[in-house]
């Protein structure tokens, strides 16, 4: 093995798909509190919000693993970690809030919109840096 391999990205990619493993397994808790088996994916609200949260953060994912992986690899493997721990952490802000109340879904959603903005924003800096590079012979920054 070499010391090049992306060990940061890898661990938060892991860590992230436990995370959601961990939201998954809360949406079963939920499900035989409230007796109620799968297909259905109605009942009180509390479950509802549980299966919801759980079905928006399955939605956002693939976008985060994207940015997390271009961002590492293109500009800075260590601020990429770093806004992949942050989307992590607004995640479950955005998940435990929304179980409680729908309203209080909101803080943890601006988290997790500043780190994909984060994400986003290093992953084009750093796709444009090599390109100019590569193509252009030239360096932005």
């Amino acid at each position: 093995m070499t010391s090049d391999l992306p060990v940061l990205l890898a661990a938060v990619s892991i860590l992230s798909a436990l995370h959601l493993v961990f939201q998954a397994r809360r949406v079963g808790w939920s499900r035989m509190k409230h007796k109620i088996m799968p297909p259905t994916v109605t009942g009180p609200p509390e479950f509802e919000r549980t299966f919801r949260a759980h079905q928006n953060s399955i939605e956002s994912y693939s976008i985060f693993l994207v940015v997390l992986w271009i961002s590492g690899i293109f500009c800075n493997e260590v601020l990429a970690a770093l806004g992949g721990l942050l989307y992590i952490v607004g995640r479950e802000m955005y998940f435990t809030g929304y179980i409680r109340e729908s309203k209080k879904r909101l803080p943890g959603f601006y988290l997790v919109l500043c780190a994909l903005l984060f994400l986003t924003v290093t992953a084009t800096i750093g796709i444009i840096q090599s390109f100019l590079s590569k193509y252009l012979n030239t360096r932005l920054l």
